[in-house]
């Protein structure tokens, strides 16, 4: 996108649509102050951090499950796992706009650990509280019931969390440069 055709467009008035008006509603709180990250962003971030969670959370029960592992060590592959692919996909994103290794790590780092932590808490805790979840097998519907289920409380969980973070500088704001 050509940002300075954006701004110049917004000076004139031209180029505004509904979506554009609707986002930068988005980013005034009750009280008419700009609360620094709309809700779509927001919402993006979370669903980015989602992805890698879930690739690594299915991947992490998926395997504890097939294996016959108990639910404790099933659990903490799914979670190690969950925080590797969040990581690794930033990881990748942030490498491939040119940052090095070491600068794109801490990138990855203070991007997502709060935002995968509370999905993995939440997520998590979900699979652990319904009945007979942690106990159920690939091919049962209450495995795959609550596993996903658990993503979608973890996603409206998450989000308000990162519009937070992200209306202060934090979280997936670091990442904003590089996109």
């Amino acid at each position: 996108m050509d940002h300075a055709a954006h701004r110049a467009s917004r000076h004139t008035g031209a180029g505004h649509d509904h979506a554009e008006r609707a986002e930068r509603a988005d980013r005034i709180d009750r009280g008419g102050r700009a609360s620094g990250a709309s809700w779509v962003t927001a919402a993006k971030a979370t669903l980015h951090c989602l992805t890698g969670c879930a690739v690594g959370e299915i991947l992490g029960m998926a395997v504890g499950t097939a294996l016959l592992w108990g639910n404790v060590p099933t659990m903490a592959l799914a979670i190690v796992l969950a925080f590797v692919f969040g990581y690794s996909f930033t990881l990748f994103a942030v490498r491939r706009a040119g940052l090095g290794l070491k600068a794109a790590v801490k990138v990855a780092l203070a991007a997502d650990t709060v935002s995968i932590a509370v999905m993995e808490l939440v997520d998590n805790g979900i699979i652990a509280l319904v009945p007979g979840a942690m106990d159920a097998h690939l091919s049962e519907g209450l495995f795959w019931a609550s596993l996903l289920g658990g993503f979608v409380v973890a996603f409206l969980v998450t989000t308000p969390v990162n519009k937070w973070l992200i209306g202060r500088g934090r979280g997936h704001a670091v990442v904003h440069a590089y996109h």
